[in-house]
């Protein structure tokens, strides 16, 4: 059998020709961590062989994260999920086959049946409820329970994709705030405490599942998989077409504190005292001939579509979180963001991971509980010109987030805002901040100058007040409708609602100037980009594009990019474009979008669009880029993606310039000043990159602080000014250095 050939991205030109000694037939499907093949064993028996990519075989973390995968699923009996007949997480290309399972996932079997029966929806929810007791009774919970990951085989419904399940006794811990998983089917712990997820959180996901089940829809809905993640900690879910006597059940199981939430046990007996037509029969009806099943991604134990997507982090629905600072999933939801001077504000929820998002997306920071503590200036070792200086914690509380406004640099660390003198670090003025409704995340955006005052944000969503910049104390404070997401430029404060509508603040008076929803947009949020007086909104749908600048692979989705005049609210310019695309950044009059695969996730392309003209240029990647971060520089496109691959494009050449591997799994979003490219890493280095050839420079020793096994899920970019490279670290602290000459550092 010659190799087989791949075409899909990430994975390498030949695949192996066996697994062990299981030789691979043909591959069902490739995603961005590995390829999954159908093969047989010795005696004939079919099975499904996930395979890692070489180039994540080569990571100690993602083979330590590979081996809990392995073996949280042969914790499991194998009787409510595919059961794993061999792996070796040791093999140059670490690979782990489950016994093939045939049959549709629950995802697909709605989309082509409809909602199901409330005979089927019994037999599923108790069919999953015993699933979740043999998960939980052998320590694992799943913590990433949904629709895709439930097949409905013919005797009862398995439980896949272990990819992110955690044993109780996992030596792997948790990054701080890693919001893995998908946000409506997510527990309200996952979003606020990522670090105490129990057994219960997969009782909440399956409360969400058996809703889907029901209706076609999760019990917390909206195009924005940010605004579902707000709903799901704070608002009542939405049960209308769940059976009536299966209602108190869902209700119980969607309880948003964990201790109120039944047991799957608790469950059984419930269901089986009310539903006395409850039998084993198979519940799956015969597939409708004339309907081909929609693509969806593949997991071990499962016979996909060709082509279609294997790794977790790509989920459809509603976007998903993954650990890496996840983006959204490409869904009918908008794209997120990723770069500019400040990621997308969330109200309750961390900046951004998240691989996710995705993932996903957004990505949310549980940060380190402490008081705060004394502050000052340790400044380095003074060479020529501006030596440095690293300024001790202001709180234990996490890592700083910076911005520079009003000469000053602007932080926010856990309950404090807080500004440093540029040149030597001290410590000018700090402000606490009221996040009594940001429950253990504290401030998790950067403050923002606006108006000349100084403007933090601080998780309350119903409160804003702005600081005198020479004092620290406040100038205006006022109480302002719920809101989610909070954007500063030209002197406005744009507060985005639930409810879509979008209300200009004034950033000098605190005066509104303007309330309205924006046209297109259900749930608007705003991207602002240095130097640029417009806002820019996005929403990403399934309707059909009339520009330019789609993405192979985008499925017929459409981007809607909407600018506006933040002083007055009015539409300067509204354009649809083909794919799901993000915005990165803006230079002479063109915004420059990212274009998101919907299948893997990743960026495969850069979108140059010109409003003036209503022309766009697309240049495509020569390799994705999973949950990729970028800025603008002139004509040229810096991105970094969760790999730690660093590319420059030159859309005017229309072609990639260099490409550099930093060796770092995932890294802040790139910032340039013409000269070099910086980011920054989850242990607290700096690194400098050429920006006209890609060579890495220079790096900042680490710091990781007292707990180096945590590590913040969204690191936040570095900020430049006056020549200077202003960064933040794990262990609390934020430090400057040389930005003209990293070769001093």
């Amino acid at each position: 059998m010659a190799p087989q050939q791949n075409a899909g991205a990430g994975a390498e030109a030949e695949l192996p020709e066996y697994a062990g000694h299981y030789r691979l037939e043909s591959r069902l499907g490739s995603g961005g961590m590995g390829v999954v093949h159908l093969a047989r064993s010795t005696s004939g028996m079919q099975l499904a062989v996930k395979v890692v990519h070489a180039e994540f075989a080569r990571d100690p973390e993602f083979r330590g994260r590979f081996r809990q995968e392995v073996g949280a699923a042969r914790k499991v009996s194998g009787a409510f999920t595919a059961p794993v007949v061999d792996a070796d997480p040791e093999a140059e290309r670490p690979w782990m086959a489950t016994l093939f399972i045939p049959g549709p996932t629950l995802s697909d079997h709605v989309k082509r049946n409809g909602p199901m029966e409330p005979a089927q929806l019994r037999r599923l929810m108790a069919g999953l409820a015993e699933a979740l007791r043999d998960i939980h009774r052998v320590g694992v919970v799943h913590r990433d329970l949904k629709p895709s990951n439930v097949l409905l085989a013919d005797d009862g419904p398995k439980v896949i994709d272990f990819g992110i399940s955690r044993p109780k006794d996992s030596e792997l811990r948790t990054e701080t705030g890693k919001l893995i998983g998908t946000p409506p089917f997510m527990a309200p712990e996952q979003f606020r405490r990522p670090r105490e997820v129990g057994p219960a959180a997969d009782i909440f996901a399956l409360g969400s599942v058996l809703v889907h089940a029901s209706t076609g829809r999760g019990p917390f809905d909206s195009d924005s998989p940010y605004v579902v993640a707000y709903q799901v900690v704070h608002d009542e879910p939405d049960l209308t077409g769940v059976p009536a006597n299966l209602a108190p059940f869902v209700m119980r199981c969607l309880a948003k504190e964990p201790e109120d939430r039944p047991t799957p046990d608790e469950l059984m007996r419930e269901l089986r005292s009310v539903a006395a037509s409850y039998d084993t029969q198979a519940f799956i009806p015969a597939q409708r001939a004339s309907e081909k099943p929609p693509q969806a991604e593949p997991e071990p134990g499962r016979k996909p579509e060709p082509g279609a997507e294997l790794e977790r982090g790509a989920e459809p629905e509603s976007g998903s979180i993954s650990g890496s600072g996840v983006a959204p999933g490409a869904g009918d939801g908008p794209a997120r963001p990723t770069a500019g001077r400040r990621r997308r504000r969330l109200l309750g929820l961390g900046a951004g991971a998240v691989g996710l998002v995705a993932v996903v997306a957004l990505a949310s920071v549980q940060l380190l509980g402490g008081d705060p503590a004394p502050t000052g200036s340790s400044p380095r070792t003074k060479s020529a010109g501006f030596g440095g200086w690293a300024a001790a914690p202001a709180s234990k509380k996490g890592m700083p987030m910076c911005s520079y406004g009003a000469g000053k640099v602007l932080c926010a660390q856990g309950p404090l805002v807080f500004a440093l003198d540029p040149v030597d670090g001290r410590q000018l003025w700090r402000h606490p901040v009221n996040t009594s409704n940001a429950g253990t995340l504290g401030v998790n955006a950067p403050p923002a100058a606006a108006g000349g005052l100084v403007h933090p944000w601080s998780g309350q969503g119903r409160r804003l007040e702005a600081l005198d910049p020479a004092t620290g104390k406040a100038r205006w404070q006022r109480s302002v409708p719920a809101y989610y997401g909070q954007e500063a430029v030209g002197g406005m404060v744009l507060l985005s609602g639930a409810d879509g509508t979008v209300t200009g603040v004034d950033g000098a008076s605190g005066d509104t100037k303007w309330s309205r929803p924006v046209p297109g947009h259900k749930a608007p949020y705003f991207v602002s980009f240095a130097g640029d007086p417009l806002a820019y909104a996005t929403s990403t749908s399934d309707e059909g594009a009339s520009g330019s600048g789609g993405a192979s692979g985008s499925g017929g989705a459409s981007t809607r990019v909407t600018a506006i005049d933040p002083a007055t609210g009015d539409v300067r310019w509204d354009a649809r474009l083909k794919g799901t695309l993000k915005p990165v950044g803006t230079s002479d009059g063109s915004v420059f979008l990212l274009s998101v695969d919907k299948v893997y996730s990743a960026a495969n392309a850069v979108v140059r669009y010109s409003p003036a003209d209503r022309t766009s240029r697309r240049v495509s990647l020569p390799r994705r880029l999973p949950t990729a971060h970028g800025t603008v520089r002139g004509n040229v496109v810096y991105l970094v993606g969760d790999t730690g691959s660093l590319v420059a494009v030159d859309m005017a050449a229309g072609k990639q310039l260099w490409t550099l591997e930093t060796a770092v799994l995932r890294t802040s979003s790139p910032v340039t000043d013409g000269r070099h490219v910086y980011v920054s890493t989850p242990d607290g280095r700096l690194l400098a990159a050429d920006a006209r050839s890609g060579r890495l420079l220079a790096q900042t020793p680490t710091r990781l602080g007292t707990e180096s096994d945590r590590v913040a899920s969204d690191l936040p970019e570095p900020v430049l000014a006056d020549g200077r490279v202003y960064a933040s670290a794990p262990d609390g602290t934020v430090f400057a250095v040389d930005g003209r000459d990293p070769s001093a550092w």
